[in-house]
């Protein structure tokens, strides 16, 4: 029937292509942008000169450029081997002994609310999942200002994960870039003249992309301000350790803010401090008042996921665990994360010594290291940008910002002498 009906139309152009238009059911779906980042990667690959370098990449690799996984990772999945679990599901909160270390990290073993009882943690599918879970939950439940202001800039993702989840996005200053370093005053002023009770998200440690962090007497500051103005603060915290080398250091705003009496939400990430990247590990928690509403929200969190992936993967929940309770894991895992946050330190200082020292850069090359965790804000101008990649096969994103874990011993004086040449 329907061949027919197409074959009696083709006497009247317009009718055959309207008739065509009904029935196929995706011709106005228009074609999206790509990726910035694989589109970066996908021409990196197709490079052929000897000295390419991708930056652009948010992967720790080693001084030889390999990914790199841990030891303590390897040692876990040996035992878990050994133990030859079952592949059941996982509860629809995911692996209690995960989910119960993993709060132990962020918050800290001497933590008040989770000491009462009153910290709803459940697993997610990495920091991704975890950032959707907490949008989706504060547009259904928060009973305040839906709209959640982001830093300027941002992690590429967050605009998207915060929209689709149903809130309104704004921004607040964040990067200054005639310093290359923060905005504190405009941060305060954003924060300040934002309407009371709005949702602000904040990276807890290593910012993505700017590598820019306040210091502690800062978070002390946007703590207090945030308190006066009745804010509800939304931490993203995906390099915990991978910053400073130290969990307990690089976890100090969210334990701040917490002994400040805000009853934040947290996302973590266990990709890059555990090298977990495509075993998508993490976990999202929230603050109650009482163990009453964190029953509530213990509730709510569970028929929330259960439509949206039923329940998370089991098998890098578990390194993660093992590594986490493990004494000598543990010891081992803290010791590969203070070496990997080290190297990119020493990559870092090697960076800014060859521009100043080997080349003799006239520019203020110190954000370079004033900054920290594994990207950069170089300063870079899109046409400077554009001339490293086309000239000397280094890429990087269109704003400047490069991973200093794709850099090594081997390539770093070749990519502080292609700055230089841009940049003279």
């Amino acid at each position: 029937m329907l061949s027919s009906c197409l074959s009696r139309t083709t006497q009247s152009p317009v009718k055959y292509l309207v008739l065509r238009a009904f029935l196929n059911s995706w011709a106005r779906v228009p074609q999206g942008p790509p990726d910035a980042i694989l589109g970066i990667t996908e021409a990196f690959k197709k490079d052929v000169h000897p000295k390419k370098m991708n930056l652009g990449v948010g992967a720790y690799r080693d001084d030889n450029g390999k990914p790199f996984v841990l030891n303590s990772v390897r040692k876990a999945e040996q035992l878990i081997f050994q133990e030859k679990f079952d592949k059941e599901y996982l509860p629809i909160t995911g692996l209690a002994t995960f989910t119960k270390e993993a709060a132990l990290l962020a918050y800290g073993k001497d933590s008040e609310p989770l000491g009462e009882g009153r910290v709803s943690v459940t697993q997610s599918i990495s920091g991704t999942g975890a950032l959707r879970i907490g949008g989706t939950f504060l547009n259904r439940f928060y009973p305040h200002n839906k709209k959640i202001f982001l830093p300027t800039p941002t992690w590429g993702n967050h605009n998207a994960v915060f929209k689709d989840s149903g809130l309104e996005v704004g921004q607040y200053r964040y990067y200054d870039k005639s310093t290359n370093g923060l905005d504190f005053n405009g941060l305060v002023e954003d924060i300040q003249n934002a309407p009371k009770n709005s949702i602000f998200l904040l990276h807890a440690c290593a910012h993505n992309p700017t590598g820019v962090d306040p210091t502690p007497q800062q978070w002390d500051q946007i703590s207090e301000i945030i308190k006066e103005r009745s804010h509800f603060p939304f931490f993203d915290m995906a390099y915990q350790g991978f910053a400073s080398g130290d969990t307990n250091v690089d976890a100090y705003a969210i334990r701040k803010f917490v002994s400040d009496g805000h009853q934040i939400c947290l996302s973590q990430s266990f990709a890059k401090n555990m090298g977990l990247y495509g075993e998508r590990v993490g976990s999202f928690s929230i603050i109650s008042e009482n163990t009453k509403e964190k029953a509530a929200i213990d509730s709510q969190l569970k028929i929330l996921i259960r439509p949206m992936y039923s329940n998370p993967p089991l098998h890098g929940a578990r390194i993660a665990s093992y590594v986490l309770s493990n004494p000598e894991l543990n010891k081992e895992w803290l010791s590969e994360v203070k070496l990997m946050a080290g190297r990119i330190i020493t990559m870092r200082d090697r960076l800014k010594k060859h521009l100043v020292e080997d080349f003799e850069s006239k520019h203020n090359w110190n954000h370079i290291t004033d900054q920290i965790g594994m990207f950069c804000y170089t300063g870079l101008k899109p046409e400077q940008v554009e001339r490293l990649t086309n000239e000397f096969h280094v890429y990087l994103t269109k704003d400047g910002r490069i991973s200093i874990a794709g850099i090594s011993s081997h390539n770093v004086k070749y990519l502080a002498e292609a700055i230089h040449e841009v940049t003279k």
